[in-house]
């Protein structure tokens, strides 16, 4: 099978997920880091899914650097006042087997509690 392999002499060809002199990961794909790790991806994992979905290599300590980014927004959260007073809802069912229309469906019999 002959392959024909088209060539940039003029330099017009623009890559898709890094663009030419451009230095760190772009905005999306940094998005997607902090996700799979808000996720709660390891490094490592986010690093094989990043080569594996786009072809690209990065390491565990790029990840790392990404994520290190929200650490403060962590902490901020973290050290929130909390309320004194928060509404909790429980919710419990029991399910059984009843005849309906000729068929037998399950339905539930559903208790609240409010807290």
């Amino acid at each position: 099978m002959e392959i024909s392999t088209p060539r940039d002499r003029k330099g017009e060809f623009e890559p898709q997920l890094l663009k030419k002199n451009q230095t760190s990961i772009s905005q999306d794909i940094e998005e997607k880091i902090l996700s799979m790790y808000a996720k709660g991806m390891t490094t490592s994992d986010i690093e094989t899914h990043i080569r594996d979905i786009y072809g690209v290599e990065i390491s565990d300590t790029t990840v790392s650097r990404i994520t290190d980014k929200i650490l403060p927004i962590v902490r901020e959260w973290q050290q929130r006042p909390l309320e004194s007073t928060y509404a909790v809802v429980f919710m419990d069912a029991i399910h059984y087997h009843v005849r309906s229309e000729g068929q037998i469906v399950k339905k539930g019999r559903v208790y609240r509690h409010w807290n």
